[in-house]
């Protein structure tokens, strides 16, 4: 029931995990209630919300974390996220996580494949980002549901302040990138090149071109 009872690393994951899902559209607000009830210098010797769990100890260290929270956020991290039909944009999404790891041994890189992951999960490492790269192949002109339902997402998130790209395989011919990378750019995110594709199961060419276009991500987000 209190936050000095609980395993700590579990409890500040929750807590950012539910700011990231719930209350990031809502950062201006949040900033600002939070100054304007600080102004009133009424000593805190608690908090309860009205569910999770009742801040005792050092009560105002949430609120800290919610100022900083609220403040266009990012870690030094990127994101890989990608969805895929035969495997040749889950290569390439490797390829390109191990290229931006080479040209940047500080960064965190997170990969995750959308259809397998736990959609909230995947939003609070995108919001722990200061990079994003959205991966699918092209189906029917568009791209694989998961990676759709994802962008849909994030739009209505409104991240701030962070930079992101696209990839995909294709057969014939090839819509996703641009489909992923106006997505990304209604969802906030400054679009950071015209994306990289490969055409089928990328063969060890593409897999270098996906490792040097890793390279240029890890230049560009520094």
């Amino acid at each position: 029931m209190y936050n000095d009872l609980v395993d700590q690393a579990e409890l500040f994951q929750e807590a950012i995990k539910y700011y990231a899902n719930i209350l990031t559209p809502f950062s201006k607000l949040v900033d600002k209630k939070i100054k304007d009830v600080l102004a009133l210098n009424v000593p805190v010797d608690m908090i309860c919300p009205s569910h999770g769990v009742i801040w005792r100890d050092n009560p105002l260290q949430i609120v800290k974390k919610y100022v900083e929270w609220a403040n266009n956020y990012s870690e030094n991290q990127i994101t890989v996220a990608y969805d895929t039909m035969w495997n040749g944009t889950r290569r390439m999404a490797e390829a390109i996580a191990h290229g931006i790891a080479a040209a940047d041994s500080d960064v965190t890189v997170k990969l995750f494949n959308i259809a397998r992951s736990d959609k909230s999960d995947l939003i609070t490492e995108i919001f722990k980002s200061k990079a994003v790269l959205v991966g699918s192949p092209t189906v029917n002109k568009g791209i694989l549901s998961a990676a759709a339902a994802i962008l849909e997402e994030i739009k209505g998130l409104r991240f701030q302040n962070k930079k992101a790209a696209a990839f995909g395989c294709y057969g014939w011919s090839g819509e996703a990138i641009a489909v992923i990378s106006e997505r990304l750019k209604e969802g906030g995110f400054q679009v950071l090149n015209d994306g990289i594709m490969e055409k089928w199961n990328p063969n060890s060419k593409g897999i270098d071109n996906c490792i040097r276009f890793g390279n240029d991500v890890a230049l560009a987000t520094r």
